[in-house]
């Protein structure tokens, strides 16, 4: 049996990429994949398992399920003008993710600088127990010059 003529189950191919089956059936209900049946079984292709992959490709650099199917859907028609549509996608979410890294960096930044001046501020005796404190020495040493005398 050649490589492409495999077939898979659903408890295989989501074994092997680590999703349940139920995201398998809700790829299937949005027409992403497309598995044959063998009575109440479905029976996945080399072809959906390769979309699969695609799927979650697209899904792990941030994709949504229409740009997703957008792009697998060209690829019945012509595999460059995927290319060209996936290579186009990409580089927006690129564009997309640079800019979120970079509110990344702002807040971590902000926060940073936070923790420095809770910490020292933290460091210092707090003034209502400053003042506690120096009431207490007070009356320790009236109570030992009390006692003294």
């Amino acid at each position: 049996m050649a490589p492409t003529d495999r077939t898979y189950t659903i408890s295989q191919l989501a074994r092997e990429f680590e999703v349940t089956p139920r995201a398998l059936r809700f790829y299937e209900d949005k027409g992403l994949l497309t598995p044959r049946r063998d009575g109440m079984n479905r029976v996945y292709s080399h072809r959906d398992r390769a979309r699969l992959q695609l799927i979650l490709r697209g899904k792990r650099v941030g994709l949504s399920l229409i740009e997703i199917k957008e792009i697998l859907d060209l690829y019945k028609v012509d595999q460059r003008a995927q290319a060209q549509t996936a290579l186009k996608k990409y580089k927006q979410r690129v564009v997309a993710l640079e800019a979120q890294r970079e509110d990344i960096d702002a807040a971590i930044e902000t926060l940073t600088d936070s923790i420095a001046k809770l910490e020292e501020f933290l460091a210092k005796p707090a003034p209502a127990a400053a003042i506690a404190n120096a009431r207490a020495f007070e009356a320790e040493a009236k109570k030992r010059l009390e006692d003294a005398h």
